[in-house]
């Protein structure tokens, strides 16, 4: 599957989907006005570029990571554990191979806050993958809910 493919499968299944840009990475917003609210952070990224870190080596033709945002309990049953905050040394804490494909792993920097993420999801982990972005753009929704009746 294609980064492109990705988001188009976004787009046509969620509702009200704002995508920012910036230097190929697409990050990923329930804004059902366009207008991303402050202090927001996106459901899900793509990244096609090792800008942000490089444990994944993202310099591959064709490689992309793609990232979720999950409850606590979506987390813990793909992962069994949540890992701890990354102190100097990042990703480096954790006992996972982040170049591997269609894998869903803890996120190698935000792991911690319960994001997962894999590398050109395939046929191993798509269906997966459709659940985990149903339930973060669920989440998403309900907290613009909760937002807009404050």
């Amino acid at each position: 599957m294609t980064d492109s493919a990705v988001l188009q499968y976004i787009v046509e299944t969620f509702a009200d989907i704002h995508i920012a840009t910036a230097a190929g990475n697409s990050f990923l917003y329930y804004a059902p006005d366009q207008k991303v609210p402050e202090r927001t952070f996106p459901f899900a990224t793509l990244v096609t570029k090792d800008d942000y870190d490089t444990v994944s080596n993202l310099s591959r033709p064709g490689v992309f990571r793609l990232n979720i945002g999950v409850s606590k309990g979506a987390f813990l049953s793909h992962l069994g554990s949540v890992p701890p905050a990354p102190g100097e040394s990042g990703a480096g804490q954790m006992n996972h191979d982040f170049t591997v494909l269609d894998k869903i792993l803890p996120h190698p920097i935000y792991g911690h806050l319960c994001w997962l993420c894999v590398l050109n999801p395939g046929t191993s982990t798509w269906e997966t993958v459709q659940s985990l972005l149903s339930e973060a753009y669920a989440t998403a929704v309900r907290k613009q809910s909760k937002r807009e009746l404050a």
